[in-house]
């Protein structure tokens, strides 16, 4: 059995734990972590030591990250510490944990796993994996092949950011209905499909457990939509593929 073990950075929360990559799915109960606060490099990388630590893990790690990674460089922090602008992740994740490490973004990560184990998988055209959590994370492929980074979250949206428009942290933090959080999702969404033309919605995140509290609402969208089948697994499952893919 081939393992890895995924890490899933979040506004809120870390969590992670070993993943057979050949199946798609956890080896042993995942380990959740609240998120510091600060939420600075040094505070992040102490608890994904931590993370890593409570399984005793010496082999290769994949981390996600919410924001934009490019070659293990961390360009934008929206939901997290600005500190993090321009570090370069991997290289200090490495050298904390003492093994080799992956960065990926978050929600690519998610799509990844969903693309090849859950609700993309043998899915052609367009498929958006939409992460609905602190803030929206995105992750567009096509033909299966991944668009890195698209962070559609920060889309502008009637005058506001995406997420601060329709983020489940909105919801909760506005005490909105699953209905009245419905319709404001389906608004996000209609603006997606006019601009990318996706076959496929995917609904990743947290909320994607409570699907049937939300989705029989949005009925003026086109394309499909399903919640994530990995639920808010997926994060751990793609950022350990990542690690496997090196």
């Amino acid at each position: 059995m081939d393992t890895y073990l995924g890490i899933d950075i979040g506004g809120t929360g870390i969590k992670g734990a070993p993943v057979d990559v050949a199946a798609g799915r956890l080896v042993r109960e995942r380990v959740r972590e609240l998120t510091p606060q600060p939420s600075t490099p040094e505070a992040v990388i102490e608890v994904v030591r931590d993370v890593a630590g409570q399984f005793e893990w010496r082999g290769a790690v994949g981390v996600t990250f919410p924001g934009v990674v490019v070659d293990g460089v961390t360009r934008t922090a929206a939901n997290v510490d600005d500190g993090w602008i321009g570090v370069d992740a991997r290289e200090r994740l490495a050298q904390v944990l003492d093994v080799p490490v992956t960065v990926v973004n978050d929600a690519d990560a998610a799509g990844i796993a969903e693309m090849r184990f859950g609700a993309g998988r043998d899915r052609r055209g367009t498929v958006l994996m939409l992460t609905f959590g602190t803030g929206i994370g995105s992750a567009q492929f096509y033909n299966g092949v991944l668009v890195p980074n698209t962070e559609f979250g920060h889309l502008e949206l009637d005058g506001h950011e995406a997420e601060h428009h329709a983020s489940a942290n909105v919801r909760e933090e506005r005490d909105l209905s699953w209905k009245q959080w419905a319709h404001r999702v389906e608004r996000y969404l209609q603006y997606l499909e006019m601009a990318f033309s996706p076959s496929l919605f995917i609904i990743g995140g947290g909320v994607s457990k409570h699907a049937d509290k939300f989705l029989p609402y949005i009925d003026k969208v086109r394309a499909e939509i399903v919640p994530a089948a990995l639920n808010n697994d997926a994060g751990i499952v793609g950022a350990a593929l990542a690690a496997e893919a090196g």
